[in-house]
């Protein structure tokens, strides 16, 4: 059985990552964002509804196709239909960005151990844009989708004494549970994200939180190890299919 937990950080992080440009299309959740995230840009196939698959398919290539956008399906372990994944993979669509869930069941007090600088949409948008390499476009898409969601993103910087930027990350409190997101290290394995993300945790914990997720490349073990130390447990996997030959 799926932990609840997983189920709750599932539905949490849906709600943290919705763009303005989305709409429901016989049960499927289209994103429509011209913004770097693909979670921000794919369909989540919520609900088994009334069209035959390749109808409802065709339908969703039209509205992607207009938004110029590749067509893209994250696919969970509660998509639906539950076989999607296989007949996806029947048609010849490829595999792209396999991602694992972690869960932090028992969020403990404690406080934090360094000071954040707290920014805006645009100015963290801006920040981690630049250490991703996203176009202009893309940067003020992450700023608008982020200062729009349904929940709450807050961004922050960890600097060192000078100013200088050490790494960044968000979180988003969602009732007891907490996200954390786009944690980025702009000097590698020195523990600046470690520090950072233990501070979000405690910030957390005094704004309700008491559990939390984050999502993690499928091969970036250097990071999974990370957050390991931390007391995150591997939740589940969620990966994308497209007719693309690239996924970008």
């Amino acid at each position: 059985m799926i932990d609840a937990l997983a189920l709750r950080a599932e539905h949490a992080g849906l709600d943290a990552s919705a763009p303005p440009q989305q709409a429901d299309i016989d049960g499927w959740l289209i994103r429509l964002s011209p913004g770097k995230a693909k979670r921000s840009r794919c369909i989540n196939a919520l609900r088994q509804g009334s069209l035959p698959l390749d109808e409802l398919l065709a339908r969703c290539q039209r509205a992607y196709d207009a938004a110029g956008l590749p067509l893209a399906v994250r696919v969970t372990p509660w998509s639906q239909p539950a076989d999607l994944d296989a007949l996806l993979a029947a048609k010849g669509w490829g595999v792209f960005d396999a991602a694992d869930v972690m869960v932090l069941d028992a969020l403990a007090p404690a406080p934090s151990p360094i000071s954040l600088q707290a920014l805006d949409a645009g100015a963290y948008a801006s920040i981690v844009g630049t250490l991703r390499g996203s176009s202009a476009t893309a940067i003020a898409a992450h700023a608008e989708r982020i200062a729009n969601a349904p929940v709450t993103y807050q961004g922050f910087a960890l600097n060192d004494a000078g100013g200088a930027l050490l790494a960044c990350g968000q979180m988003v409190v969602d009732g007891d549970i907490v996200g954390l997101y786009d944690i980025f290290s702009a000097v590698p394995r020195q523990g600046h994200g470690e520090r950072l993300c233990q501070a979000l945790l405690a910030l957390a914990h005094t704004q309700g939180a008491r559990q939390a997720y984050l999502q993690v490349g499928s091969d970036n073990a250097v990071a999974q190890r990370l957050y390991a130390r931390m007391g995150f447990v591997f939740a589940y996997r969620y990966h994308y299919r497209s007719p693309e030959k690239q996924l970008v």
